[in-house]
C-alpha cells in the first residue's frame, strides 16, 4: 500500500512540477529579461494577459471530463508543451517579442487542459483522507518547485548558454515526463473508469443541463455563500500581487542584478512561498479558517507597510539588499499561508453545493481566482508607469487593507462565520 502510494505522489508531483514551469517563466524569468532589454512596465504588466486560457479553462472542462482518458489528455498536452518549446528555441526574443508571446500563450493553453486532466487524475487515484492531504501537499510543493525552477535556475541557464539551449533543455523536461506518463502504472484502470463513467452519465439524465447550461449557473449562484466568496477571489490577492510583480521591477531598475534577483525572488522567496503553504494546512487542524484568515490579512497589510517603506531608500546599500530580501520573503511567506486558507475556503463553500454541480461550482470559483490576479497584474505595469512606484504601492496597501477588513468583517457576521472548519474525525 505504502510503494503504491508513493507511485501516486511521483507521479503527481512530477506532472504538477511541469505544470508549474509556464508560470515561473513569465512570473519571474520575462518581467527580468524584458526590463534588462529596456521594455515599458506597461509592455511588461500586458504579458500577463497570456495566462488567459486560465481563465477559459471552466468552459472546456466538461469536454476533457467526457471525453478520452486523462493518460491521453496528460500525454498529449505535455507533447504539445515540448513542441512548443522547441518552437520557442527557434525565436529570437529580442526581435520576434510576438512570437514569443504566441508560444508562451500555447503553453498556458495546453498547461490550462493539463491542470484539468491532472486533477481529474487525482480525484480517482486519491483514497481517503491521508492520500488527500499527500496528494494536495504534492500539489503545492510539485507546482511551486516547478516554479523555482522556471523562474529562478533557468534564468541562470539563460545568463550563461542562452535563450535557445534553455527552451531545448525544456523540451527534454517535458519530453522525458510524457513517456514517463504513457507508462505509469498508476493510470492503468483509468480505461475502465472512463468507460464506466461515461455510460453513468449517459443514464443519468444529465443533457438537459447541457442543453440549458443556465440551470447549472443558477444552481451555482444558489449556494450559500457564494456571492461573498466570488467577490473575495476575485480581490483577495489584488494588493499584493501588484507588489509581488512590481517590487521585483524597483529593485532591477535601483538595487540588484537579474541574476541576483532570479536567485533571491525566483528561488529564496518561493521557498517561503512553499514553507506558507504547507504551514496552512498544519495550522488548519488546529484552529479555526475564520481566525487564521482574520490574523494571516493583518500580517499582510503589515508586510505591506514595510516594502513600501523600502521603495524611498534608493541607495543600493548591502543593508537595503537584505532588507529587500527579507520584504520579499516575508510577502511571499504570507501569500503561500493565504493561498492555502483561500482554497479551504472555497472548497468549504462548495460543500453546500448539491453533489451535481460540485465540481462546476469548484472549477467556477478557481477560475475567477485566475481572473482576479491577472487583471490586476496586467494593470500593475501601467500603474507604475503613471504614478511612479511610491503612489502606486499606497494604492496596492490600500487594496490589500481594504481585503483585511472585508475578511475580518466576514469572520464576525458573514461567510466565513457561516464555514467553520470540519475537524478531522
Amino acid at each position: 500500500m505504502g510503494y503504491m502510494m508513493n507511485d501516486k505522489l511521483v507521479f503527481l508531483g512530477l506532472l504538477y512540477f511541469v505544470q508549474g514551469i509556464p508560470y515561473g517563466l513569465q512570473s519571474s524569468l520575462l518581467p527580468l529579461y524584458l526590463r534588462g532589454a529596456g521594455h515599458s512596465l506597461t509592455r511588461i504588466g500586458f504579458t500577463k494577459v497570456l495566462y488567459f486560457p486560465w481563465v477559459l479553462k471552466v468552459f472546456w472542462a466538461p469536454l476533457i471530463d467526457r471525453i478520452g482518458t486523462k493518460r491521453r489528455w496528460l500525454v498529449g498536452t505535455v507533447s504539445g508543451l515540448a513542441l512548443t518549446c522547441v518552437s520557442s528555441a527557434l525565436l529570437a526574443p529580442d526581435a520576434q517579442l510576438w512570437g514569443v508571446a504566441g508560444t508562451l500563450l500555447a503553453m498556458n493553453a495546453l498547461a490550462s487542459v493539463q491542470d484539468i486532466a491532472v486533477d481529474g487524475a487525482a480525484v480517482g487515484l486519491l483514497k481517503g483522507r491521508g492520500e488527500l492531504g499527500l496528494g494536495n501537499t504534492a500539489q503545492v510543493v510539485g507546482y511551486k518547485a516547478g516554479s523555482v525552477f522556471a523562474g529562478g535556475g533557468l534564468l541562470a541557464v539563460i545568463d550563461v548558454a542562452g535563450w535557445s539551449w534553455m527552451f531545448l533543455l525544456l523540451t527534454f523536461v517535458y519530453a522525458g515526463v510524457a513517456l514517463f506518463v504513457w507508462g505509469a502504472p498508476v493510470l492503468d484502470e483509468d480505461s475502465l473508469r472512463s468507460q464506466q463513467t461515461d455510460v453513468s452519465r449517459r443514464g443519468g439524465g444529465q443533457g438537459a443541463d447541457i442543453v440549458r447550461p443556465w440551470r447549472v449557473w443558477k444552481k451555482l449562484l444558489a449556494v450559500p455563500g457564494t456571492p461573498w466568496t466570488v467577490l473575495y477571489v476575485l480581490t483577495y490577492k489584488l494588493g499584493e500581487q501588484g507588489a509581488v510583480t512590481m517590487f521585483p521591477l524597483f529593485l532591477l531598475d535601483h538595487h540588484m542584478t537579474a541574476r541576483e534577483l532570479g536567485f533571491w525572488n525566483g528561488v529564496i522567496a518561493m521557498a517561503f512561498s512553499i514553507c506558507g503553504s504547507s504551514l496552512g494546512g498544519v495550522l488548519l487542524a488546529q484552529c479555526s479558517i475564520g481566525a487564521m484568515m482574520r490574523r494571516v490579512f493583518v500580517l499582510r497589510t503589515i508586510s505591506m507597510v514595510f516594502q513600501s517603506s523600502l521603495l524611498t531608500v534608493l541607495e543600493p546599500s548591502p543593508l537595503m539588499k537584505g532588507m529587500a530580501v527579507l520584504s520579499m520573503s516575508i510577502q511571499h511567506f504570507l501569500g503561500g499561508l493565504i493561498t492555502t486558507l483561500t482554497f479551504t475556503t472555497m472548497m468549504h463553500c462548495t460543500q453546500r453545493a448539491d453533489e451535481s454541480v460540485q465540481a462546476t461550482h469548484y472549477s467556477f470559483l478557481a477560475t475567477l481566482e485566475v481572473l482576479g490576479k491577472l487583471m490586476f497584474s496586467a494593470l500593475a505595469g501601467g500603474l507604475v508607469d503613471w504614478l511612479g512606484y511610491q503612489v502606486a504601492f499606497l494604492f496596492f496597501l490600500t487594496l490589500s487593507a481594504g481585503t483585511a477588513l472585508h475578511v475580518w468583517t466576514a469572520t464576525i457576521t458573514g461567510a466565513l462565520r457561516e464555514h467553520p472548519l470540519k475537524q478531522p474525525q
